[in-house]
């Protein structure tokens, strides 16, 4: 018996919806992928949100650069132990009771509450203390910094880039903190950015001044007074001149936030300059300054004139009142300033990445002015100084002092 057409075309369509046929499988793996596609799409959307809010929470943890930071400094020669930090105590207050009132007839200015704000620490309560403190100058500019990296909407790859930068630079930045901590002796520790103005407390960093004393053949006793006269004297300069705070914090915060809003044309500029830098390759200017608008670049040499006055003013200071309260204090200050210059290639390099060089060249090129200006005009100069912020060195001046007298203090 014959089929009817009906049949037929029946069986036709049944053969081809039948699985055993390839046009079938190419339409079911057509469909499959099609699902596969739109789950993985989706799975991407979800995790490149994800990935883009964790690469937003910073350009920095902070956590772990102080984890970081204390590993290293742990391990430094020359640890104490909190009851040999606890007996160096009497040592700095009585210290502290003979140099606040010889500063205050030296400098003609009350320094009230300052000895209740002092304290010894190790290593490792500075880089807590100043960890605090680079988050909180980070802080002010991260946020320009973030939309530049990871701007809304960035997707996997920049956030996936950004967060591999932040684990880089966190490490870095712990390295950084623990080799400066293993260095410096003492600090006005003052929240320069802080909303309040808190007053500043002076830290005095046990490990460090111990074996910087033995290092140099120098009794610790006078050693520590020497130091602690350093830091006082910064404490006068913040506390008996009030404009002196919001003046610096202006002018570090508008110029971080300047050099923030360009961050993302640095790149390869950055690193060609500091390689040259760290080759010793040396043009004249800082590695940091190459990266600078003509703007940038005044802003920063007038914020460096000013940390130069700072920092001289503290190593003038404590080589004058010193000759009185610290035995002999000619000795200790010649082999402490010779011990500023030779560093080991390491260091050098170091002190390029961190800026630590440009601190050594305050040291130097402060004190030259500030014992110019004494040598010249007297106590009457050095009170000028602190006038305000018109009386303050511009760069040109601080290696030309006859210049800031000719123009602050005219002869008649």
């Amino acid at each position: 018996m014959s089929d009817t057409p009906d049949q037929r075309r029946g069986r036709a369509a049944s053969r081809r919806r039948s699985p055993g046929r390839p046009g079938w499988r190419r339409n079911a793996f057509l469909q499959a992928g099609i699902l596969v596609g739109a789950a993985l799409g989706a799975v991407a959307t979800v995790v490149g949100r994800r990935m883009e809010r964790s690469a937003r929470r910073g350009l920095i943890d902070w956590q772990v650069v102080e984890r970081v930071a204390v590993d290293r400094v742990r391990n430094a020669q020359g640890s104490l132990t909190p009851s040999e930090l606890r007996s160096a105590e009497p040592d700095y207050a009585e210290a502290m009771a003979r140099i606040v009132p010889a500063l205050e007839a030296a400098l003609a200015t009350d320094l009230p509450g300052i000895v209740e704000r002092s304290g010894v620490v190790d290593r490792e309560g500075w880089v807590r203390a100043n960890v605090s403190t680079f988050a909180q100058l980070m802080g002010r500019i991260e946020g320009d910094l973030l939309q530049q990296v990871v701007p809304p909407g960035s997707g996997i790859v920049k956030s996936t880039v950004a967060i591999a930068n932040r684990a880089v630079t966190t490490r870095q930045f712990g390295y950084l903190l623990g080799f400066i901590g293993q260095r410096v002796l003492g600090q006005y520790d003052l929240a320069l950015l802080s909303a309040e103005s808190t007053p500043g407390r002076l830290l005095f960093v046990e490990e460090n001044i111990r074996r910087t004393a033995s290092a140099l053949d120098v009794p610790l006793s006078p050693f520590r007074t020497w130091i602690a006269l350093h830091e006082t004297t910064h404490a006068f300069e913040f506390e008996a001149h009030p404009w002196l705070r919001p003046y610096l914090a202006g002018r570090l915060e508008r110029h971080l936030s300047s050099l923030s809003a360009g961050v993302s044309v640095l790149g390869r500029d950055a690193l060609r300059n500091l390689g040259r830098s760290l080759r010793g390759e040396a043009s004249g200017e800082h590695w940091m300054e190459g990266l600078m608008t003509d703007g940038q670049r005044r802003e920063f040499r007038e914020i460096q004139a000013v940390m130069s006055l700072i920092e001289g003013f503290g190593d003038y200071v404590m080589d004058e009142v010193g000759r009185d309260l610290v035995p002999d204090v000619e000795r200790i200050s010649e082999r402490f300033h010779a011990r500023r210059g030779p560093r080991t290639g390491f260091e050098r390099a170091m002190m390029r990445v961190t800026g630590l060089d440009l601190k050594m060249e305050q040291y130097r090129q402060g004190e030259a002015f500030v014992a110019a200006v004494a040598r010249a005009r007297g106590a009457e100069a050095l009170g000028s100084l602190w006038r305000g912020p018109e009386t303050l060195p511009l760069p040109e001046e601080i290696d030309l002092p006859s210049r800031w007298l000719a123009r602050v203090l005219p002869t008649r």
